[in-house]
């Protein structure tokens, strides 16, 4: 059974990782295997778990943009009742932005996510993706970039295209994060305009993700979890909220260099520890 200890640890740890360009799902898969907590993740209580550290990041994150929801929601409902999305409407573009950069994640994620998870949820694997995962942030950085771009000039194609590098997560060790922040560059965006549509387009699918799994945690829990998966759940808000107001900062002034730096290193030794093991 999970300890109130681990559960802090597992929780902060998911509550960094998820928004941090470092992929929490390999780094879920490879710390319990080095400190020797494997057997967790066959607990039949372990998935509640992570259905609370994620519903807790998911609702920081609302919390965290809440103004931004309530425009995209009214620019929605706007274009809903004028049957057409303006383009001099922001809140009303940005809000099918998002749908068309959720749509590719939605449908593989709701086929394949689990089927790629059993194959590739090893830690071996994980490793070597989350040094993958470290050179993709760093060949981001040497790419040329567009200037002068914001949210609002994303185009259709880049925002499908941008929803499509989410897919690349499904991957343990690759990060969802940095993988739309990767395609919001690319596509002319700053970094910190690439960080918060991100962060925007990530909210919807780690939110129904969460809500799916939902009626397991509340039905499927045993009492002696129920603790621990709360405290997790705190661990986890904390850590996403202070995350997020790191990024946010850092991302203005400065490059993803280092979470690559950090993504290759601690890839190759996390490889070099699993080998010699």
């Amino acid at each position: 059974m999970i300890t109130l200890f681990q559960a802090i640890v597992l929780g902060a740890l998911q509550g960094i990782t998820e928004l941090f360009p470092i992929s929490s799902l390999g780094h879920s898969v490879i710390l319990p295997s080095i400190l020797g907590w494997d057997s967790l993740q066959q607990d039949p209580y372990f998935l509640n778990f992570l259905v609370g550290t994620h519903l807790a990041t998911a609702i920081v994150l609302i919390g965290f943009y809440w103004n931004d929801w309530i425009k995209i929601a009214q620019g929605f409902f706007r274009s809903l009742a004028q049957r057409t999305i303006p383009q001099q409407d922001p809140d009303a573009k940005l809000a099918w932005l998002l749908i068309v950069g959720t749509i590719p994640t939605g449908i593989l994620g709701l086929l394949f996510e689990h089927k790629l998870r059993t194959l590739f949820a090893i830690p071996s694997y994980s490793a070597l993706f989350l040094l993958i995962n470290g050179i993709m942030l760093y060949i981001a950085e040497l790419i040329p970039k567009k200037t002068g771009s914001n949210i609002q000039h994303i185009t259709w194609k880049q925002a499908f295209g941008v929803g499509c590098a989410q897919i690349i997560a499904l991957f343990p060790g690759f990060s969802r994060t940095g993988a739309t922040i990767t395609g919001g560059l690319a596509s002319g965006l700053t970094h910190a305009d690439a960080l918060h549509y991100s962060f925007l387009l990530a909210t919807p699918i780690i939110f129904a993700a969460s809500l799916l799994k939902l009626p397991r945690l509340i039905y499927g829990a045993g009492t002696h979890a129920l603790i621990p998966t709360i405290i997790g759940a705190i661990a986890a808000g904390l850590a996403a909220y202070i995350s997020i107001r790191y990024l946010t900062n850092f991302l203005k002034t400065n490059t993803l260099k280092p979470f690559a730096i950090y993504c290759m290193a601690a890839g190759l030794l996390a490889s070099i520890i699993l080998l010699i093991r």
